[in-house]
């Protein structure tokens, strides 16, 4: 599944990072401790956050993430959105909570 596909089928807004739409997901990880993902997201993970500041599309790039989920409706700072677009790292929103978006995406990768 893509992200563009992941995006449709939990109905999740694309806020940034448009042109990296098509990258293909190969799992997710959840998590607000940006040491813990720098250890352990996997390349082509959707990483599924509140922090919204621009080191989260540092942590994104260094582990080549497919793609950034924030929750609770949260939006990215300015700075980070813009650094989205440059990495073509999309950031997609969900009103949902972590747990909640977790399963989401954990079923829907799944399938």
């Amino acid at each position: 599944m893509n992200v563009k596909e992941l995006a449709e089928k939990a109905n999740l807004k694309i806020l940034s990072g448009e042109k990296g739409i098509l990258t293909e997901i190969t799992g997710g990880y959840t998590c607000d401790l940006l040491s813990d993902v720098m250890g352990f997201a996997e390349q082509g993970n959707v990483w599924i956050t509140l922090q919204t500041h621009k080191n989260v599309m540092a942590i994104a790039s260094l582990k080549e993430l497919a793609a950034v989920i924030l929750v609770k409706g949260l939006q990215p700072e300015l700075n980070t959105r813009e650094q989205s677009n440059e990495e073509n790292i999309p950031i997609l929103s969900s009103d949902l909570q972590e747990f909640e978006i977790s399963g989401l995406v954990y079923n829907l990768l799944k399938q």
